[in-house]
Protein backbone atom coordinates (compact mmCIF):
# COMPACT_ATOMS: atom_id res chain seq x y z
CA UNK A 1 0.00 0.00 0.00
CA UNK A 2 1.41 3.37 -1.07
CA UNK A 3 0.97 5.98 1.67
CA UNK A 4 1.20 9.59 0.52
CA UNK A 5 1.32 12.60 2.84
CA UNK A 6 -0.33 15.62 1.23
CA UNK A 7 0.19 19.07 2.70
CA UNK A 8 0.18 22.74 1.81
CA UNK A 9 -0.53 26.08 3.38
CA UNK A 10 -4.04 27.38 3.87
CA UNK A 11 -5.60 28.37 0.51
CA UNK A 12 -2.69 26.95 -1.51
CA UNK A 13 -4.89 24.44 -3.36
CA UNK A 14 -4.62 21.34 -1.19
CA UNK A 15 -8.37 20.68 -1.29
CA UNK A 16 -8.27 20.62 -5.09
CA UNK A 17 -5.35 18.18 -4.98
CA UNK A 18 -7.11 16.01 -2.44
CA UNK A 19 -10.26 15.86 -4.56
CA UNK A 20 -8.26 14.89 -7.65
CA UNK A 21 -6.44 12.11 -5.77
CA UNK A 22 -9.85 10.78 -4.71
CA UNK A 23 -11.08 10.86 -8.34
CA UNK A 24 -8.01 8.87 -9.41
CA UNK A 25 -8.89 6.12 -6.94
CA UNK A 26 -6.94 6.95 -3.79
CA UNK A 27 -8.50 6.61 -0.38
CA UNK A 28 -8.16 10.10 1.12
CA UNK A 29 -7.90 10.46 4.89
CA UNK A 30 -8.82 14.05 5.76
CA UNK A 31 -6.95 15.00 8.94
CA UNK A 32 -9.01 18.20 9.31
CA UNK A 33 -12.07 15.95 9.58
CA UNK A 34 -10.23 13.69 12.02
CA UNK A 35 -9.42 16.76 14.12
CA UNK A 36 -13.09 17.75 14.11
CA UNK A 37 -14.07 14.21 15.13
CA UNK A 38 -11.42 14.23 17.87
CA UNK A 39 -13.04 17.23 19.60
CA UNK A 40 -16.66 16.12 19.18
CA UNK A 41 -18.99 16.61 22.15
CA UNK A 42 -18.10 14.21 24.96
CA UNK A 43 -14.65 13.41 23.53
CA UNK A 44 -11.56 13.10 25.70
CA UNK A 45 -9.84 15.81 23.63
CA UNK A 46 -12.67 18.26 24.30
CA UNK A 47 -12.42 17.55 28.03
CA UNK A 48 -8.67 18.22 27.81
CA UNK A 49 -9.25 21.48 25.92
CA UNK A 50 -11.69 22.70 28.57
CA UNK A 51 -9.26 21.79 31.34
CA UNK A 52 -6.51 23.86 29.68
CA UNK A 53 -8.44 26.76 28.11
CA UNK A 54 -11.59 26.94 30.27
CA UNK A 55 -15.34 26.47 29.92
CA UNK A 56 -15.60 29.53 27.65
CA UNK A 57 -14.34 27.32 24.79
CA UNK A 58 -17.55 25.26 24.82
CA UNK A 59 -21.04 26.43 23.82
CA UNK A 60 -24.00 24.05 24.18
CA UNK A 61 -21.62 21.14 24.65
CA UNK A 62 -19.67 21.82 21.45
CA UNK A 63 -16.28 23.38 20.89
CA UNK A 64 -16.53 27.09 20.08
CA UNK A 65 -14.13 27.03 17.14
CA UNK A 66 -14.29 30.78 16.65
CA UNK A 67 -13.26 31.53 20.23
CA UNK A 68 -10.51 28.93 20.20
CA UNK A 69 -9.26 30.02 16.78
CA UNK A 70 -9.13 33.67 17.84
CA UNK A 71 -6.99 32.64 20.80
CA UNK A 72 -4.54 30.24 19.18
CA UNK A 73 -3.89 32.19 15.97
CA UNK A 74 -2.56 35.08 18.04
CA UNK A 75 -0.78 33.10 20.76
CA UNK A 76 1.98 30.67 19.80
CA UNK A 77 2.11 29.09 23.28
CA UNK A 78 -1.66 28.49 23.24
CA UNK A 79 -1.42 26.99 19.75
CA UNK A 80 1.32 24.62 20.89
CA UNK A 81 -0.83 23.56 23.87
CA UNK A 82 -3.81 22.91 21.59
CA UNK A 83 -1.70 20.92 19.13
CA UNK A 84 -0.29 18.91 22.03
CA UNK A 85 -3.83 17.94 22.98
CA UNK A 86 -5.33 17.25 19.56
CA UNK A 87 -2.45 15.84 17.49
CA UNK A 88 -2.02 12.55 19.43
CA UNK A 89 -5.72 11.75 18.98
CA UNK A 90 -5.60 12.61 15.27
CA UNK A 91 -2.40 10.58 14.80
CA UNK A 92 -4.05 7.52 16.38
CA UNK A 93 -7.13 7.96 14.19
CA UNK A 94 -4.92 8.19 11.10
CA UNK A 95 -3.18 4.93 12.05
CA UNK A 96 -6.58 3.28 12.48
CA UNK A 97 -7.58 4.49 9.00
CA UNK A 98 -4.39 2.92 7.56
CA UNK A 99 -5.18 -0.37 9.28
CA UNK A 100 -8.70 -0.40 7.80
CA UNK A 101 -7.31 0.53 4.36
CA UNK A 102 -4.84 -2.38 4.44
CA UNK A 103 -7.59 -4.78 5.46
CA UNK A 104 -9.75 -3.49 2.58
CA UNK A 105 -6.91 -3.92 0.06
CA UNK A 106 -6.54 -0.23 -0.82
CA UNK A 107 -3.57 0.48 -3.12
CA UNK A 108 -3.08 4.17 -2.42
CA UNK A 109 -3.91 6.10 0.74
CA UNK A 110 -3.45 9.88 0.76
CA UNK A 111 -3.30 11.53 4.17
CA UNK A 112 -4.42 15.15 3.72
CA UNK A 113 -2.56 16.85 6.60
CA UNK A 114 -2.48 20.66 6.74
CA UNK A 115 -0.01 20.60 9.66
CA UNK A 116 2.20 17.74 8.44
CA UNK A 117 5.40 19.72 8.99
CA UNK A 118 4.27 21.25 12.28
CA UNK A 119 3.36 17.79 13.64
CA UNK A 120 6.68 16.33 12.44
CA UNK A 121 5.16 13.62 10.24
CA UNK A 122 7.32 14.21 7.17
CA UNK A 123 9.17 10.91 7.55
CA UNK A 124 6.04 8.81 8.07
CA UNK A 125 5.05 8.40 4.42
CA UNK A 126 6.26 6.69 1.25
CA UNK A 127 6.00 10.08 -0.49
CA UNK A 128 5.22 13.62 0.66
CA UNK A 129 3.52 16.02 -1.75
CA UNK A 130 3.19 19.71 -0.90
CA UNK A 131 1.07 22.25 -2.72
CA UNK A 132 2.66 25.71 -2.84
CA UNK A 133 1.32 29.11 -3.84
CA UNK A 134 2.55 32.67 -3.23
CA UNK A 135 1.38 34.32 -0.03
CA UNK A 136 -0.31 37.11 -2.01
CA UNK A 137 -2.40 34.57 -3.93
CA UNK A 138 -3.40 32.77 -0.76
CA UNK A 139 -4.35 36.01 1.02
CA UNK A 140 -6.53 37.00 -1.94
CA UNK A 141 -8.27 33.60 -1.86
CA UNK A 142 -8.87 33.84 1.89
CA UNK A 143 -10.25 37.38 1.66
CA UNK A 144 -12.41 36.88 -1.45
CA UNK A 145 -13.34 33.22 -1.05
CA UNK A 146 -13.62 32.78 2.71
CA UNK A 147 -14.46 36.28 3.88
CA UNK A 148 -11.42 36.76 6.11
CA UNK A 149 -9.97 40.19 6.69
CA UNK A 150 -6.55 40.96 5.27
CA UNK A 151 -5.04 40.84 8.77
CA UNK A 152 -6.75 37.56 9.67
CA UNK A 153 -5.62 35.98 6.39
CA UNK A 154 -2.00 36.95 7.07
CA UNK A 155 -2.26 35.71 10.67
CA UNK A 156 -3.54 32.31 9.52
CA UNK A 157 -0.72 31.98 7.01
CA UNK A 158 1.91 33.13 9.51
CA UNK A 159 0.69 30.55 12.05
CA UNK A 160 1.64 27.70 9.71
CA UNK A 161 4.95 26.38 8.41
CA UNK A 162 6.44 28.29 5.49
CA UNK A 163 6.51 26.97 1.92
CA UNK A 164 10.27 26.53 2.36
CA UNK A 165 9.76 24.36 5.45
CA UNK A 166 7.17 22.26 3.65
CA UNK A 167 9.39 21.92 0.57
CA UNK A 168 12.24 20.69 2.78
CA UNK A 169 10.27 17.55 3.73
CA UNK A 170 8.51 17.09 0.38
CA UNK A 171 9.40 14.61 -2.33
CA UNK A 172 7.34 16.62 -4.81
CA UNK A 173 6.23 20.27 -4.77
CA UNK A 174 3.27 21.15 -7.00
CA UNK A 175 2.19 24.66 -8.01
CA UNK A 176 -1.24 25.60 -6.67
CA UNK A 177 -1.14 29.22 -7.81
CA UNK A 178 -3.13 28.68 -11.01
CA UNK A 179 -6.65 27.48 -11.60
CA UNK A 180 -7.89 24.09 -10.31
CA UNK A 181 -7.56 22.42 -13.72
CA UNK A 182 -3.85 23.23 -13.83
CA UNK A 183 -3.27 21.69 -10.42
CA UNK A 184 -5.38 18.64 -11.28
CA UNK A 185 -3.20 18.14 -14.36
CA UNK A 186 -0.09 18.17 -12.15
CA UNK A 187 -1.70 15.57 -9.87
CA UNK A 188 -2.39 13.41 -12.93
CA UNK A 189 1.27 13.64 -13.95
CA UNK A 190 2.39 12.78 -10.41
CA UNK A 191 0.04 9.78 -10.37
CA UNK A 192 1.31 8.50 -13.71
CA UNK A 193 4.93 8.79 -12.54
CA UNK A 194 4.74 7.61 -8.94
CA UNK A 195 1.79 5.25 -8.55
CA UNK A 196 2.40 1.73 -9.81
CA UNK A 197 -0.14 0.10 -12.07
CA UNK A 198 -2.51 -2.31 -10.37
Amino acid sequence: MLRIGLTGGIAAGKSTASARFRELGALVVDHDQLARDAVAPGSAALVDIVSVFGDRMVVDGELDRGALGALVFEDEAARQKLNGIVHPYVFAMGQAADKRARAAGERVVVHDIPLLVESDQGGDFSLVVTIAAPVETRVERLVKGRGLSWDDAHARIASQASDQERAAVADVVLDGSGDPAELSSQIDQFWATHVPEA
